[in-house]
């Protein structure tokens, strides 16, 4: 599990260390550098997947000339993130007239950096420096340790954007992603068809095992957890015979009173839109990373209560989550489960990212106790009702 990442001269963040937990949610006002932890952590992933951060590569590299791999670096565009170039990634208030831009990970008693040269035009901006970890003395340069990469870089991953699948007559069906690297995509626009291929696995006994479910099968299990979104419905998924594409449609009411299978096209977007998530959650695997953009996007606020419910069970089952939210149901689905027992004060780590005048962004970090309660209400931090409130009330 990544315990901390470190960001140096990237995007909104001169330097920063941020704690994280099995499940953290990330919150703040628009552009204040949520998004930015998101995007740092796909950028390693993005960069080690294309084979920009392949340790045995940049040994190679490193004995030629160990200031500098100009084939080996951040990858900024690719599958996960589209980050623009050099000039886009590299903090406004750097120091330095050679900046480099530094992105680290803790795990465990182990740290990892990678430092790339700044390059106002590449999308890929070359290693200069790398570091492994060295157990409790810190950080050691890189010798030899051909198999080496952090945990999160090889283990299961999904990490699912704002902007997902919506309503449609059909989604694609490439075996590769979904069923071969079991990868949902960005915009959960695998989800159908991952759904179709694993319909009858099982999901395992504990907090994901949805108590109301038909069957511990997958099919039944999601559509139990859509059922909090909107009770009754049920789900399918089949192939389109002859094209790369599958078709889902939704079904309402038990066997006496179902209704004839609607289209996607036909329902609201919150059902559809949730599902990636829900899909991402049930199958997540324990040491898995899941990053998940607005959960709450087109939900009522208790299917966002509900879906903060689901990443804690997740998280309680051993996978990491890190969540980017605008709402408060969110936050207090996270206190609730925390309440109920689900996950220990410990395991929910909240920040609170604002503008700081003249020193970029200022994170804050409330702290969840056993009763769910939080220790601070910053200004800004989920006051608007009760502002809102005051300004009627006058």
């Amino acid at each position: 599990m990544i315990d901390r990442l470190t960001l140096t001269n990237f995007k909104a963040f001169q330097h920063a260390e941020i704690p994280l937990g099995p499940l953290t949610l990330l919150t703040g006002l628009n552009s204040s550098g949520k998004s930015t932890v998101m995007q740092a952590l796909a950028l390693l992933r993005q960069s080690y997947t294309a084979g920009n951060l392949d340790l045995a590569a940049v040994l190679r590299k490193l004995n030629d000339n160990p200031q500098l791999v100009r084939d080996a670096g951040f990858l900024l565009k690719g599958e996960l993130v589209g980050l623009g170039d050099g000039q886009d990634v590299l903090h406004e208030n750097f120091v330095s007239d050679e900046p480099e831009i530094t992105l680290g990970i803790n795990e465990g008693e182990r740290t990892y950096f990678w430092s790339a040269q700044y390059d106002q035009e590449q999308n890929l901006l070359p290693l200069r420096n790398l570091d492994v970890p060295a157990g409790r003395e810190g950080t050691e340069r890189l010798e030899g340790e051909a198999g080496w990469a952090p945990g999160y870089l090889t283990a299961p991953f999904q990490y699912l954007h704002a902007d997902r699948i919506t309503p449609a007559e059909r989604y694609p069906r490439d075996h590769q992603v979904a069923i071969g690297r079991g990868f949902l995509g960005v915009r959960g626009e695998h989800s159908v068809n991952f759904l179709r291929h694993h319909a009858r696995d099982e999901v395992p006994d504990g907090p994901l095992r949805h108590a109301r479910a038909k069957s511990p099968l997958l099919l039944d299990q999601v559509a139990a957890w859509m059922g909090e979104l909107c009770p009754g419905v049920n789900l399918e998924a089949a192939p389109i015979e002859g094209t790369d594409t599958v078709r889902l449609s939704y079904g309402f009411g038990d066997a006496l009173t179902a209704t004839r299978r609607r289209r996607p096209t036909n329902v609201g977007f919150g059902l559809t839109y949730a599902l990636p998530i829900v899909v991402a959650c049930l199958t997540a695997q324990p040491g898995g990373l899941i990053l998940l953009e607005n959960p709450e996007a087109h939900l009522h606020p208790q299917g966002q209560t509900r879906m903060a419910g689901l990443a804690a069970a997740a998280a309680a089952h051993g996978a990491q989550l890190i969540v980017e939210t605008h709402s408060d149901h969110v936050l207090n689905g996270m206190r609730l489960a925390v309440k109920q027992g689900l996950l220990t004060p410990e395991q929910a780590v909240v920040h609170f990212f604002r503008s700081a005048d003249g020193s970029g962004v200022e994170v804050i970090t409330p702290r969840i106790d056993k009763d769910g309660q939080l220790d601070q209400w910053p200004m800004g931090f989920f006051d608007e009702l009760e502002n809102t409130l005051v300004q009627l009330l006058d």
